[in-house]
């Protein structure tokens, strides 16, 4: 992250409206987020419609993690408002856990319990009846062939598994809305495909999904619309073919090129 006296605005309009809150899954108005003297967040304004899939996408350090944060309530704005579902998040907090979904960036498992086991603890956790817990867990492994490993103990799984597990973990509570902070970090090709494969399904359950990445071609695959990010600053917003459009641009890379100089990869 970077202090914003060091870079020129490029701050634009997200097209925020009066429009009622609870017409989106989120809407984020104005916020802006302070680490001391960094400002992490500046004066963001977004709003997210139900079942969307909507990537924010920059560099290591744009914010991305950060607005994840503050959106489930982890952090707190110093300044704007924030609602999810209708509900502001200063305010209606456990309303808000009831309804989400959260992969975190970094894996969150109990290494000695299986896959299986760790799924369905995270679902017992959420007050789930144990039958119901059990053939939603099975379910869930089905969909993305991860049935024979879920019975391994987790210290056994590479970076890619538990990036996996902990997506099915976000899912055991079946939230209206999900938020994946770099999903498939740590997982080769074919992994990281089927993973692919599987959001697109829950597109197809209505399910709003927000997700953070600094894969180009993961964001044009999966997203709906896009926001790039950079120095915490909302710089450009749209679906990919619009955003390609705009900037005559042959993938979002180059978008983000064309308006800060850097790649968004190397984030230099």
């Amino acid at each position: 992250m970077s202090s914003h006296s060091e870079k020129p605005s490029k701050n634009i309009s997200s097209d925020v409206d009066i429009a009622s809150d609870k017409e989106y899954a989120i809407k984020i108005k104005n916020v802006l987020k302070r680490f001391g003297d960094i400002i992490a967040l500046h004066g963001l304004n977004l709003q997210i419609n139900v079942g969307e899939t909507f990537g924010v996408l920059g560099p290591n350090g744009a914010g991305k993690t950060t607005l994840i944060n503050l959106i489930i309530g982890l952090l707190k704005p110093n300044e704007g408002e924030i609602f999810v579902n209708g509900y502001d998040v200063t305010q209606k907090l456990k309303e808000i856990k009831e309804i989400i979904g959260v992969c975190p960036q970094e894996a969150a498992v109990y290494k000695f319990l299986t896959g299986r086991e760790n799924i369905e603890l995270f679902g017992a956790l959420h007050g789930i009846n144990k039958e119901e817990v059990k053939r939603y867990t099975t379910n869930l492994l089905q969909a993305v062939e991860f049935v024979e490993t879920s019975e391994r103990k987790a210290k056994e799984y590479s970076g890619g598994m538990l990036r996996l597990l902990n997506l099915l973990m976000a899912l055991i509570s079946d939230p209206k809305i999900l938020f994946l902070d770099e999903p498939t970090v740590g997982m080769d090709p074919r992994a990281r495909r089927k993973v692919w494969h599987f959001i697109r399904s829950l597109k197809n359950q209505n399910k709003t999904i927000l997700l953070t990445t600094h894969y180009i071609e993961e964001a044009e695959a999966l997203c709906d619309r896009v926001a790039i990010i950079d120095y915490g600053e909302l710089i450009a917003l749209g679906t990919p073919q619009e955003l390609l459009e705009k900037y005559s641009a042959k993938n979002l890379e180059e978008v983000f090129l064309s308006i800060t100089g850097r790649r968004i990869v190397e984030g230099i």
